[in-house]
């Protein structure tokens, strides 16, 4: 079975300054992935068939329009397969929408991965990703993401099992839910 993960919000913003965002994803001025989770990084500069990753999770740049959208093909963790993607889409009136997009096939027990471990995180870092852009695009955040126990628990047991890895503390970290 397929997974089909979307996350979006909608910006005031034109579509120059949503898409700017995606153009400086893992770079020095890197503004829509939080430091809060294990850094977004790249083997060059952003462009088709350069390798990358965030914590585990290993990609390489399968399409890149700049300014407009970016898709990552999935080489690692083995068992899943697929891609993820950030998008904008203009909507009129200088209102812009900034999506990510999942599509992955997870394979024999990685689904249970996927269920306990991976959707969680992936979840709960993509949203916060789209705090960072709602910040550094009108200077707030109207509705930060909360993290539950879980999400918790998990960062806590992953930071434990990869300790290179794991996310830095930044002044941006969500406050854990109820």
């Amino acid at each position: 079975m397929t997974v089909l993960n979307v996350h979006e919000r909608c910006f005031p913003a034109p579509l120059e300054d949503v898409g700017a965002l995606i153009d400086r994803l893992g770079g020095a001025e890197d503004r829509l992935w939080s430091p809060d989770w294990p850094p977004v990084r790249f083997d060059g500069p952003l462009a088709v068939g350069v390798a990358g990753g965030h914590g585990p999770v290993r990609y390489v740049v399968s399409h890149y329009v700049p300014g407009h959208w970016v898709r990552f093909r999935f080489t690692g963790p083995r068992g899943f397969d697929g891609f993820h993607e950030f998008s904008v889409e203009p909507l009129g009136d200088g209102r812009t929408v900034l999506r990510n997009t999942l599509v992955v096939r997870p394979r024999g027990v990685r689904w249970l991965g996927w269920l306990l471990f991976f959707r969680p995180l992936h979840d709960a870092a993509f949203r916060h990703s789209l705090d960072c852009a709602e910040r550094s695009l009108t200077g707030q955040v109207a509705c930060p993401v909360q993290w539950g126990w879980y999400v918790s628990l998990l960062r806590a047991a992953s930071a434990r099992l990869m300790p290179r890895q794991a996310g830095r503390r930044g002044s941006g970290e969500p406050r854990p839910g109820p």
